[in-house]
């Protein structure tokens, strides 16, 4: 499996509304639930509303479509991760997943991916 180096970084958000969200931005991850409105944001686009933040994020794309029957593919990324004490963000959309990991862990991910056969491009 090949996965994508992302150059910018991410801040994690936790929002008021999006009314401050730039979505004409490459990467913007909104979620909504009953309890919160989160954000997934290029750090250099964090909006003013933020209620709380968590900056230091690095990202790699899982490359290609994934079939929703595929099973298995962030749980085995999550396993060589875990074993190597580093925890990760997934963000999923409807063709790919994203894996956020901070960025002081973030090259240690990556050699810790390569050594089990994973291609970082």
């Amino acid at each position: 499996m090949e996965l994508k180096r992302i150059a910018q970084e991410f801040t994690v958000c936790k929002i008021a509304d999006i009314g401050g969200v730039d979505f004409g931005r490459e990467f913007v991850f909104l979620s909504k639930t009953d309890e919160e409105l989160s954000l997934v944001c290029e750090t250099v686009c964090v909006p003013a509303n933020v209620l709380i933040a968590e900056d230091g994020w690095k990202g790699l794309k899982i490359t290609g479509i994934l079939d929703f029957g595929m099973v298995g593919v962030i749980a085995e990324i999550s396993r060589h991760l875990a074993a190597a004490g580093i925890s990760l963000f997934v963000v999923s959309t409807y063709n790919t997943d994203y894996i956020l990991l901070k960025a002081d862990r973030y090259e240690e991910g990556i050699k810790v991916l390569q050594k089990q056969g994973y291609t970082i491009g």
